[in-house]
């Protein structure tokens, strides 16, 4: 117990240290290098019946001049935007 003590006054005294003017003065941390995830350029497409996803998977659907499109959000969790063509529009869908 004396341990969990220890570490919480630690890390609350650490805190009464930190100011709002620190935070403006921290650099941006990148953690992906530029263009680390690659964008969907050419998706193809399945018939809704065919698709391997469950009936209540989530999607974002696009409708452009009577044509539709879906994309699976755990497909989009990878690469999170898709350059597409939707009823002879030019889109991207972004996640």
């Amino acid at each position: 117990m004396k341990n969990y003590t220890l570490i919480l006054t630690l890390l609350f005294s650490f805190t009464l240290y930190a100011t709002a003017a620190d935070y403006d003065n921290d650099p941006i941390k990148t953690l992906l290098a530029f263009d680390a995830i690659p964008a969907i350029t050419k998706p193809q497409f399945v018939p809704a019946a065919s698709a391997k996803l469950d009936t209540d998977a989530p999607v974002i659907g696009v409708t452009f001049n009577d044509e539709s499109h879906a994309y699976s959000l755990y497909l989009l969790n990878g690469h999170e935007i898709v350059n597409d063509v939707v009823g002879g529009e030019k889109i991207a869908t972004t996640w």
